[in-house]
């Protein structure tokens, strides 16, 4: 794939705002689907394949939503539809999946949907529905929630660098801060870093150190996009092609790796700058995968932003803000767009393409030539990373 990736592009789009919303899962898929296939004035027809990514343990009865496809188009019955499953990065597994269908010859032009819906479970059963996909054959890990482990990531940094609240709070200002440009967002409410940073009663602790606003939201939503060869692609107007599409999966168990190391996360980026033929400061942004504020802190050390231990002066240097060498995170990343699971990975190529391709509305960047996608499963288990380009 390394070497053919390049031959793959995207050429559609379609994204529902992501929140607390009355649509079913039925509803966000056929709503992101439709738009993607007018986005790229497409029949239901040319579509090949389509490619579903969904986590669901539970939060729904829609045990089978790669069907669910079908009910937005006659033109779409018979389709092969497949579902991938990858914890918080099913969305770029699904990706992955188009991407190798087309590179394997078998389709010429690929759907792909990530959806999720959340909120008609309480915060409690969503958490216990997201533990799921932790390590459950050692007690002590499996009786661990998410927030319980990215605490234990903070006050590992702590003891072993600096105290982070303070960056993380930064990151959450910022987060949120973009998210005002953004009208897919779930949270369009600005937060200071001050108000980020305090305990209190808007802010309270949810997983000591980690306060409320350092953690991603429950979300519903889905996102759409379709793939084609390049060569397709360049008879259109707007089309992003990708120079890599990376996968890193590390251990499961959290006792057989240094979390604070992050290597699979690093491993990933890495190898997607080589396969791309780029560096870091090539780069024109970069939408991370930050379910919890030191997760976005620890990616800056992944990506070479900083040095371990010193990702808070990629804040205070101002380099990842939106007006900085690389904003990261200018859709609000996951602590204010949103986190319905399966969408993410989706919903993050689909607006790295909108901001390549002059699309983007108020988040637009002046230049835009290229993009760094990072989506992750689980504790840094599943990472993939995309470099994406301007045609």
């Amino acid at each position: 794939m390394a070497s053919d990736v390049s031959n793959i592009s995207i050429i559609g789009t379609g994204h529902t705002r992501f929140g607390r919303l009355d649509e079913n899962l039925e509803d966000l898929i056929t709503a992101a689907v439709r738009e993607a296939l007018t986005e790229a004035d497409l029949p239901a027809e040319a579509i090949d394949a389509v490619f579903v990514g969904h986590f669901n343990a539970g939060l729904v009865r829609d045990g089978f939503p790669s069907s669910l496809v079908h009910q937005v188009d006659p033109g779409l019955r018979f389709k092969p539809a497949t579902r991938l499953e990858n914890a918080c990065a099913s969305g770029s597994a699904a990706i992955h999946a188009g991407i190798a269908a087309i590179l394997s010859g078998r389709a010429q032009t690929v759907l792909i949907v990530g959806a999720e819906k959340m909120t008609s479970r309480s915060t409690a059963e969503v958490t216990e529905a997201l533990a799921c996909a932790g390590y459950q054959n050692d007690p002590a890990e499996a009786a661990l929630s998410f927030p319980g482990v990215f605490a234990q990531a903070a006050q590992q940094y702590t003891d072993r660098y600096r105290d982070p609240l303070g960056a993380m709070a930064q990151i959450a200002s910022k987060n949120h801060q973009n998210a005002m440009r953004n009208p897919l967002a779930q949270m369009q409410r600005p937060l200071t870093v001050e108000e980020c940073n305090n305990v209190s009663e808007k802010n309270p602790l949810i997983a000591p150190p980690l306060r409320l606003t350092d953690c991603s939201l429950v979300s519903d939503g889905a996102a759409a996009l379709i793939l084609t060869t390049t060569q397709n692609a360049q008879k259109r107007d707007k089309a992003a092609k990708f120079l890599s599409a990376v996968q890193v999966n590390d251990f499961l168990p959290m006792s057989r790796r240094d979390f604070l190391l992050f290597e699979g996360p690093q491993r990933a980026i890495r190898q997607a700058y080589d396969e791309a033929g780029i560096t870091l400061d090539d780069l024109n942004f970069a939408e991370v995968h930050d379910c919890f504020t030191i997760a976005e802190l620890l990616t800056y050390e992944a990506m070479g932003l900083a040095p371990a231990g010193e990702g808070a002066t990629a804040l205070e240097s101002g380099r990842v803000m939106r007006d900085g060498q690389t904003p990261v995170n200018l859709s609000g990343g996951l602590k204010a767009k949103g986190h319905p699971v399966g969408a993410t990975g989706v919903s993050m190529h689909v607006l790295a393409y909108r901001q390549l391709t002059g699309q983007a509305g108020e988040m637009q960047l002046d230049r835009a030539d290229l993009g760094l996608i990072f989506n992750m499963g689980g504790a840094a288990v599943a990472n993939y990373v995309s470099v994406l380009a301007a045609m």
